[in-house]
């Protein structure tokens, strides 16, 4: 294998670990609030036939599907929240009765959306920067929305670490009950946690119907959303280790397109499962370290907190 070969490879990981991270980075903000939302699957698909359905009906392209997914994902996770919050309902549960939702909303709205195509969006080079060699067309020859979800990722990572609005919610996800008694609103933060995650991830699922793969297929998301739930674990609840899983998986994701110009002489049918497989194997590995699980995970993760 060389250079030549190896690049292109490279710079395809970088488009299809895009709604992973964008995923992820939703799952782990409402994670570290100590909610568990298991409906990131089916807000990835309601995003992305929201997104489309704008993008075909407005006529104003990839950025109004982006916006219209981003929206369409937000209001799709209060069907988590409310009972979920509110009712302090089991939120695995109603996690996973929104991935079913999403579902058959998603293919009953898409329907009429089949034989539609969008023209995409064409990779923007960094100028100055896409010119370095071998860094320059993987790092700063991509679409703008690659570099729309790295800034997300710098600005969700600087608020989680470095403010007073991370620090708040980083002690809800710890100790609801402590945050409560000093005057902090739990519901509410955690209400806006969720709605956040259900944000990215439609914006995650809008990106692959608008820009990725500019055309809508029931169920496109393909499991991407239960692989990012599975990335937050893989990190250990840090955005940097979740950018870096991120791009492994999209890497192991678009190798299978790649396998023959790489020499790789395997069954497409296991390429295909390689992120399926990789995603079980992570898990598995990192279970077997109970005291890294122990120390990062949000003490209150999936406890139902209500106010006296």
């Amino acid at each position: 294998m060389s250079i030549a070969q190896i690049l292109p490879v490279l710079a395809a990981s970088m488009g299809a670990a895009t709604p992973l991270l964008l995923a992820g980075l939703g799952e782990l903000v409402a994670e570290r609030s100590g909610v568990i939302n298991l409906g990131v699957e089916g807000m990835m698909l309601i995003g992305a036939i929201a997104g489309f359905a704008c993008a075909v009906d407005s006529g104003l392209g990839a950025w109004a599907g982006l916006g219209a997914g981003a929206v369409a994902g937000a209001l799709a996770s209060l069907f988590f929240a409310i009972p979920a919050l509110s009712l302090s309902a089991n939120q695995s549960a109603c996690g996973l009765a929104l991935t079913i939702f999403g579902v058959g909303l998603s293919a009953f709205i898409g329907q009429n959306y089949v034989s539609y195509s969008l023209p995409g969006m064409q990779p923007w080079p960094v100028p100055g920067l896409a010119s370095i060699p071998w860094i320059g067309p993987v790092l700063f020859n991509q679409a703008p929305v690659v570099y729309v979800a790295l800034a997300l990722f710098a600005v969700t990572w600087w608020i989680l670490a470095r403010t007073r609005v991370g620090l708040v919610l980083r002690a809800v996800g710890e100790s609801p009950d402590s945050a409560h008694a000093i005057g902090y609103p739990v519901l509410l933060i955690r209400y806006g946690a969720v709605m956040f995650g259900g944000a990215m991830a439609g914006l995650g699922g809008a990106y692959l119907s608008t820009v990725y793969t500019p055309l809508w297929v029931q169920n496109m998301t393909a499991g991407r959303g239960w692989i990012a739930i599975a990335l937050v674990v893989f990190a250990s609840w840090k955005p940097g280790r979740l950018l870096i899983g991120a791009f492994l998986f999209g890497g192991v994701t678009i190798l299978q397109f790649h396998a023959q110009t790489l020499g790789i002489t395997v069954p497409i049918q296991l390429l295909a499962a390689l992120p399926y497989l990789a995603t079980v194997v992570v898990l598995v590995v990192i279970s077997r370290d109970k005291r890294l699980v122990q120390l990062n995970l949000p003490a209150s993760l999936g406890k139902p907190f209500l106010p006296n």
